[in-house]
């Protein structure tokens, strides 16, 4: 399968979504999703993931946020995010099937699956633990986080975008 959508041309952009390119590129950031969200200024805020992601980075660290990611994105089947947040991992030295996850790390992964997988049914014993861990506003910002991250790989699969090499 192809990707559905060419990804955008430099020479097409102005204004914030060039200073967006510019920037990514620069920092080795430009992701193929955000090659082809740019093509759109209004999709690209609506789907910009970096914001939220780094709040959630303040409340329980990079590694437990890259593991959440991870485990969304191979639960929702996504190569290009499973990918790009494996990578992430490595870059920080962590194998995911290899790690000892802490307590919250732990609830993090099966709440992310969990939520990947069917939010309708997800397991009392998982709601318990995120109470005993996180404070409301926390879990509310997981669960955005978590949707965010669902909304990217929905985004990906459907257009066929493809996984960065």
């Amino acid at each position: 399968m192809s990707k559905i959508v060419d990804y955008v041309k430099k020479s097409s952009l102005c204004g914030e979504a060039l200073k967006v390119y510019e920037d990514r590129e620069k920092n080795g950031k430009l992701t193929n999703m955000v090659g082809t969200l740019l093509h759109s200024w209004p999709s690209f805020t609506a789907m910009e993931f970096y914001p939220i992601r780094n709040e959630l980075i303040k409340v329980v660290g990079e590694r437990a946020v890259y593991l959440y990611c991870y485990a969304i994105s191979v639960e929702d089947e996504c190569p290009v995010c499973s990918i790009y947040h494996s990578k992430l991992l490595d870059e920080i030295g962590i194998g995911f099937e290899e790690s000892c996850f802490t307590d919250t790390e732990r609830v993090l992964v099966d709440y992310g699956r969990a939520l990947a997988r069917d939010a309708n049914h997800i397991n009392e014993d998982i709601y318990k633990r995120l109470k005993d861990n996180f404070s409301d506003a926390e879990i509310v910002l997981i669960t955005a986080v978590g949707c965010k991250m669902i909304a990217s790989n929905l985004f990906n699969s459907a257009l066929r975008v493809e996984p960065a090499s």
